[in-house]
């Protein structure tokens, strides 16, 4: 993947992950992704753009622990969200 496409798909993420149209999960995932989404790899955006597929209040559910992730939805990604959630917002 050349330079120019990782851009292009990074700003992709981001643009998705700041508007999923439920302000909550914008704000966690919108800043996650502005935070994490340069120092990923090819494997771990991969992960990160099956999560954006999921609904809103179902991934929102599994972010913040309400609800357990379902087994195919397990992945590193998914736990480093989840403690993001928990070291960036639970605080507030």
């Amino acid at each position: 993947m050349s330079a120019n496409d990782r851009e292009a798909r990074l700003k992709k993420l981001s643009f998705r992950a700041w508007r999923r149209g439920f302000k909550e999960a914008d704000i966690i995932l919108g800043n996650f992704a502005d935070d994490r989404l340069p120092m990923m790899s090819d494997a771990q955006l991969d992960l990160f753009e099956v999560l954006l597929e999921v609904p809103d209040q179902d991934l929102y559910g599994w972010i913040i622990e309400r609800d357990p992730t379902p087994i195919e939805y397990q992945s590193e990604i998914m736990n480093e969200l989840n403690y993001y959630y928990k070291t960036a917002y639970t605080k507030l």
